[in-house]
């Protein structure tokens, strides 16, 4: 399959991130390249790809972060794109207008749209958000979103709920970012008065929120980006409830470790007794027996599920991480799992916020 004439692609990233576009990119019949750094040759997006190249040392800015390395790695490689997967890479106003002065399709945001409103690379760190695909013809898909942070980062992410069948209201610079230029996937934090705060491209923590909501591919939506107005686009398979984990190693910054045991594998099922429409669709970043760098982030997993309602969703992904993760050990490096277990029993029970 070609879309809009792609038939290759440079994934720019790792981590379950970039095994999650490495598996959509052969569902769609796409050539992936991977990039990786010294450390991690025998990575599990480096397995998945058709091919990979390395890019240096493993210190991230001298790799993953490196717009020269990586640049030059999509032309050696031939690829008739580059498909950046984390902000801090889709966000990179001077590696979007490399990658175009190099003749190569930069799939995302232009660069100087870039400069202007997402060129920070920072996962937004708002309670409140919004996901969405902008085209030319405005921004489809939007999915606000809900999240339960610890020191910042996202652990868990959900639909925030609809009342009485009225739509969530949507700030009112959502509705711009296509005038202004903006193309491609889209996660934003919502200010407490109700407004846009930060703006990021790429593949957020959270995208599998918004791919279960509405039963879409993200990696699909991203390259069909740049279709004209009026193309046909992938039809909305929802709107229903989702929920999203991001699973993280707990061992301390700079640490090493050895994944020995189970995490949840690339797969999707449905678990015992789920609702009608209700399915669970897990990433990982490792297999048994790969090494946890302790130069990069601790995000070993991503696990959503969609379901007819948030309670619905959260029971659901608590059985299946229960399955996967019952005995902490076995996994081989501490991870949050208990703390991710105890916010999803929450939102099954209909407490979103934590009760004193």
């Amino acid at each position: 399959m070609s879309l809009l004439g792609i038939e290759s692609v440079l994934v720019a990233g790792r981590g379950p991130a970039a095994c999650a576009v490495m598996r959509s990119c052969t569902r769609l019949g796409l050539k992936s390249v991977a990039v990786h750094s010294e450390a991690e040759r025998g990575a599990r997006h480096v397995r998945m790809a058709d091919e990979a190249v390395l890019l240096g040392p493993a210190p991230a800015a001298e790799s993953y972060l490196a717009v020269d390395r990586i640049v030059e790695a999509a032309r050696r490689s031939g690829v008739g794109a580059v498909l950046p997967v984390p902000p801090a890479l889709a966000g990179n106003s001077r590696l979007a207008a490399a990658v175009t002065n190099a003749g190569i399709r930069w799939v995302g945001p232009d660069a100087e749209v870039l400069e202007r409103l997402g060129g920070d690379g920072v996962e937004p760190a708002s309670e409140r958000g919004l996901l969405g695909w902008v085209t030319a013809d405005g921004l489809r898909f939007a999915t606000p979103v809900s999240r339960d942070r610890a020191a910042g980062i996202a652990r868990v992410s959900w639909t925030q709920e609809r009342t009485g069948g009225t739509p969530v209201h949507l700030p009112p610079g959502a509705h711009r970012l296509a005038d202004i230029g903006w193309r491609g996937l889209v996660t934003v934090g919502i200010s407490p008065d109700g407004e846009l705060a930060e703006v990021a491209a790429g593949f957020s923590l959270d995208m599998a929120v918004l791919e279960r909501a509405h039963g879409v591919d993200a990696v699909e939506l991203a390259l069909r980006s740049g279709a004209p107005a009026g193309a046909p686009a992938p039809r909305d398979g929802g709107p229903q409830a989702a929920v999203a984990v991001q699973l993280r190693s707990t061992l301390p910054p700079g640490t090493a470790g050895t994944v020995t045991g189970p995490l949840p594998g690339d797969r999707s099922w449905s678990t015992t007794d789920a609702p009608t429409g209700a399915g669970v669709v897990a990433v990982s970043g490792y297999d048994p027996g790969d090494r946890l760098d302790g130069w990069y982030d601790a995000l070993l997993a991503t696990v959503s599920a969609g379901a007819p309602d948030t309670a619905s969703a959260a029971r659901v992904l608590a059985e299946a991480l229960a399955d996967v993760l019952a005995d902490v050990p076995d996994t081989g490096v501490p991870h949050d799992g208990a703390q991710v277990r105890a916010v999803l029993e929450r939102l099954a029970a209909g407490r979103p916020v934590p009760t004193a």
